[in-house]
């Protein structure tokens, strides 16, 4: 495995940028009434994975990094909720859903993943003592 130099190297960006691909190539055939609802609501929530890795990468913290992939994590549920919305719907079909959650999950694992890593390095929380 090749050394992480820059956000662009982390498997989870480079993954979350496909689902954004996958999400605009997928909310292109919804109805225009939708332009500014679930369509913008999709790809607003896409955007946001890759975007709060590499913003959180960026921050130098582990603190900021671990809260921006949480971010990211909220991004993910909304995503796969809109998904479901939008096979209710019927804007998109079985098969497009299910490619997309194929994205999505792979998406949401490599995220915890990378979250459970930053957490190690953070410092342990010691336990409060009780009152006498």
């Amino acid at each position: 495995m090749a050394p992480v130099k820059t956000y662009r190297d982390l498997e989870v960006w480079q993954v979350g940028m496909t689902l954004v691909e996958k999400i605009y190539a997928a909310t292109q055939s919804f109805p225009p009434d939708e332009r500014f609802g679930l369509t913008a609501e999709l790809r607003r929530a896409a955007v946001s994975i890759p975007s709060n890795v590499a913003e959180g990468s960026c921050r130098r913290t582990t603190p900021a990094f671990v809260n921006h992939v949480s971010i990211a994590l909220g991004s993910h549920a909304e995503i796969e909720t809109c998904i479901e919305v939008a096979l209710r719907l019927r804007y998109v079909s079985v098969r497009v859903r299910d490619d997309l959650m194929v994205t999505a999950d792979s998406t949401g694992r490599l995220l915890n993943g990378l979250l459970r890593s930053l957490e190690t390095r953070l410092p342990q929380k010691r336990p409060r003592l009780e009152p006498l």
